[in-house]
């Protein structure tokens, strides 16, 4: 059985020129995907011309338009109908694609998204949810910049969200989730994360409450959930960090002859590490909360990071995560729904 995704290859900072050497490593490393190759024709013909490919498994959808990543979201939903960020969510609506792939305008694609796809039944507000690397293996963390000024409503929706996602992907039954928030004490932080953590309190999932954003890459918890604001610093942040340390390895051990034999000696040791933090491993965040699958590739990657995308896409399609989503959710709410309505009889009661 095949897996069919669309691809917007006219999307990022570098557009065709990492989009296409992706589709082709993707192509000869997963024998069951098809890619639908969305943009404008002329250009990926002239990408593909010397390349060698499975002409069967890669379709080019042609679209005349491109969405600016510095283009307004209102803008491009309103104006950009042709583009081929919309061209592939209509794919992707239309069942041709089980799944899209854009490293494109964020605020956009995710306006393009809920407009085209929907959001599942109880959920307000879809959220990016990407994995990071901890001390003992990664943790996924939502939301990563979707959604300002959330409420504890959606808070309690992304940590469910996210708790589905991790325990399909992981295979991890039973996930651990943890509140971001300034403190681990319950009076910390803003009434909205209280709120959240109150209800949290409420649900069968395996949450462990507050945690700081040191937690986050020690791994203290499976899953963070957090307000998109505070997820997309904590992100870009990390992003920041993982580069410095890489400069001032590379300054140090390149300092003179005496360093660099060092060097040579820590060779493996440091490719190791430079492994296990690049983010371009982590590459593709989930646009959780729709009724399909979209992915969202970081603007500025390289052909080795919007591959790790692709990826990301056929494992969400192959755990079926929107689906799972909407039926951990419908027993969720009824558990509270059930827990609310003895709550109201005992009160009533006294």
């Amino acid at each position: 059985m095949s897996l069919n995704i669309a691809i917007d290859a006219m999307s990022g900072d570098h557009g065709l020129t990492v989009t296409v050497p992706a589709v082709l490593q993707a192509l000869k490393k997963w024998p069951d995907l098809r890619v639908l190759l969305v943009g404008q024709q002329s250009a990926i013909e002239a990408a593909l011309a010397e390349q060698r490919y499975d002409a069967e498994r890669l379709q080019i959808v042609h679209a005349d338009q491109v969405v600016e990543m510095d283009e307004l979201p209102s803008r491009a939903l309103r104006q950009k109908r042709a583009s081929s960020m919309r061209v592939a969510l209509n794919l992707v609506k239309e069942g041709e694609a089980d799944a899209c792939v854009s490293a494109g305008n964020t605020g956009a694609l995710m306006a393009m998204s809920k407009f085209v796809l929907k959001t599942l039944p109880g959920i307000e507000r879809p959220a990016i949810c990407t994995a990071m690397p901890t001390m003992n293996g990664h943790v996924h963390m939502l939301d990563l910049g979707a959604n300002v000024g959330v409420d504890g409503e959606n808070l309690l929706q992304f940590a469910l969200m996210g708790s589905v996602l991790v325990s399909q992907l992981d295979n991890n039954p039973s996930p651990t989730v943890g509140l971001l928030n300034i403190g681990e004490e319950e009076i910390k932080g803003p009434e909205r994360i209280r709120h959240a953590h109150r209800l949290l309190l409420q649900t069968p999932l395996n949450y462990v409450g507050y945690v700081e954003g040191d937690d986050i890459f020690k791994g203290s918890a499976d899953v963070v959930v957090c307000d998109g604001y505070d997820g997309n610093i904590a992100l870009k942040a990390s992003e920041g960090v993982a580069k410095m340390i890489s400069f001032h390895l590379k300054q140090a051990f390149h300092r003179n002859l005496l360093t660099k034999l060092a060097g040579l000696v820590a060779a493996p040791v440091l490719r190791q590490l430079r492994q296990t933090i690049d983010p371009r491993r982590y590459n593709g965040a989930s646009l959780l909360g729709l009724r399909r699958i979209v992915i969202k590739s970081h603007g500025g990657a390289d052909v080795y990071a919007f591959f790790h995308a692709i990826g990301q896409a056929r494992m969400a399609v192959q755990k079926d995560i929107p689906s799972m989503i909407s039926q951990q959710l419908e027993t969720l709410m009824a558990d509270l729904a059930s827990q609310e309505a003895i709550h109201e009889s005992e009160q009533a009661s006294v």
